[in-house]
């Protein structure tokens, strides 16, 4: 159990890291991740973005 706690807080570090660089490649601008205001707060919902970068992450646990 807490290695996996471990193991998701190193990718979600690793994701923020990585930020800058996937939105110079266009992620976070696909079709299919919603962005929108409600009062005066922007939401975003990157849900192309994610299943993409799970299917990236899915394909390299199958080859390791």
């Amino acid at each position: 159990m807490f290695r996996w706690l471990i193991v998701v807080f190193l990718a979600l570090v690793l994701l923020n890291g990585l930020t800058p660089w996937l939105q110079k490649l266009g992620f976070g601008r696909l079709p299919g991740d919603l962005r929108f205001k409600v009062f005066g707060k922007e939401i975003f919902i990157p849900l192309t973005t994610t299943i993409i970068l799970s299917l990236v992450a899915a394909g390299i646990s199958r080859v390791l």
